[in-house]
């Protein structure tokens, strides 16, 4: 590693010290796309300052994609390991147990939200409406009104999160858990988990009542308290 760091130009010191520690393939790929970054970031200032400062931005404006080759998934299958994905990524992999937490009716399906600051157009996001009128023109269609066009983007979202749905629950191939919570916070993504946050009563996903109702004995469903 000393006569690394004195013969390799400080790009290349990236790969080497990859190789050194037995990085797998998808990492390596990763690792070659990270050093010829560096290098055309740091075109004629080649010392270890300028070279820190390159990765140092990388990592501050997170713009960096990893390389995935052709066997990326099987990270995500590899035995003895819980796997915690997203119902996106999930498409095309499946596991023995699967568990779907947190089906609530304000995810799936939920509803269209317009923005306080765009509400002065009406009830409506004018993003929605031109993609519903643009899918319209496309199918040689009569362009909907803009009160129209959101209604046909609302009913769009429902199919398609209730096709994620199924996705997610033909997943598994042994067991298949869903659960909903009957409170949980108005947003996830402000929750932190502190007895002073507020949690409301949530509706269950329209999924988890009809599956129980369908068949009590062969799908495993639970409304949880906490």
């Amino acid at each position: 590693m000393l006569r690394a760091g004195i013969e390799l130009p400080h790009y290349q010191l990236i790969s080497f010290l990859a190789l050194t520690l037995n990085y797998d393939q998808s990492e390596l790929a990763t690792v070659d796309k990270l050093g010829e970054r560096v290098a055309k970031q740091t075109y004629g200032h080649s010392g270890m300052s300028a070279t820190l400062n390159t990765l140092t931005e990388i990592v501050a404006s997170e713009r960096f994609e990893p390389v995935e080759t052709e066997d990326a998934d099987s990270r995500y299958l590899r035995a003895n390991q819980l796997t915690i994905i997203t119902m996106h990524k999930a498409k095309g992999l499946d596991w023995d147990y699967v568990f779907l937490p947190f089906l609530h009716e304000d995810t799936i399906p939920g509803s269209p939200w317009v923005p306080t600051a765009a509400q002065f157009l009406g009830d409506f996001t004018l993003a929605e409406v031109a993609r519903a009128q643009i899918r319209a023109s496309l199918h040689k269609q009569l362009l909907p009104m803009a009160i129209e066009a959101w209604e046909q983007a609302g009913q769009l979202k429902t199919a398609e999160e209730f096709r994620l749905l199924y996705v997610a629950m033909t997943r598994a191939k042994r067991l298949l858990w869903m659960s909903a919570a009957q409170k949980g916070p108005f947003r996830w993504n402000t929750f932190s988990g502190h007895t002073s946050d507020n949690l409301q009563v949530k509706k269950p996903c329209p999924v988890i009542p009809a599956l129980k109702s369908r068949f009590p004995q062969s799908v495993v469903v639970d409304l949880v308290t906490d």
